[in-house]
């Protein structure tokens, strides 16, 4: 699973895990990537449960998002961030387990109403909830699939903080980002360069 962050707040990650940002552990100097209207509306949208979304941390089950396109390119008002300045954090649904931390899962992008909510029990069939073809897919438009950018936007969601030892791993752009990674102290046999991540 992947979640994209600014690499600014790598050094945060590395000494706290990946804090929400109503934690007491929350990172005074977060900095955001993303479309910030899209994230109020995730803010106060209602899960199933009774819970919000910004209540949760959101991870994709792919990589080259549409969300990673906006930010790369700057649409929607979001100002371009450059491919060097992303970084992936990596975990797996087996880790979050192992943490015994709550999650919600998603076969969709978590707001559209098209999409499905499923909780921990539901986890044993993950595989077959997901649409793992629209997940790795490559683009998002396809006349044949009108529904393929929202199946690939299909979302794991970690309710409160997560351990450092729970990223399992990074990717970056470039090895001058890796370099930048294992200088805040990064684990250099857990930082990966996969240029094809990006755009």
């Amino acid at each position: 699973m992947f979640r994209m962050t600014h690499i600014e707040n790598i050094p945060h990650i590395l000494q706290n895990g990946v804090t929400h940002s109503t934690s007491a552990n929350a990172n005074p100097n977060f900095v955001a990537i993303g479309d910030s209207s899209l994230i109020s509306t995730r803010n106060s949208f209602l899960l199933d449960n009774g819970k919000l979304l910004g209540d949760y941390i959101p991870f994709y089950f792919g990589y080259r998002m549409p969300m990673l396109y906006v930010v790369q390119k700057g649409f929607n008002m979001v100002a371009p961030t450059p491919a060097e300045n992303i970084v992936y954090c990596v975990s797996s649904v087996q880790k979050i387990i192992d943490l015994k931390l709550d999650f919600v899962f998603t076969d969709g992008h978590a707001v559209d109403s098209f999409s499905s909510q499923y909780t921990k029990e539901d986890v044993q069939n993950i595989d077959s909830l997901i649409d793992k073809n629209a997940i790795n897919a490559k683009y998002w438009k396809d006349e044949n699939d009108l529904d393929l950018k929202r199946k690939k936007e299909a979302e794991f969601l970690v309710l409160g903080d997560i351990a450092p030892d729970g990223v399992l791993g990074y990717v970056t752009y470039k090895d001058n980002a890796k370099k930048r990674l294992i200088d805040f102290g990064a684990d250099a046999s857990k930082v990966v360069v996969k240029p094809e991540y990006y755009f």
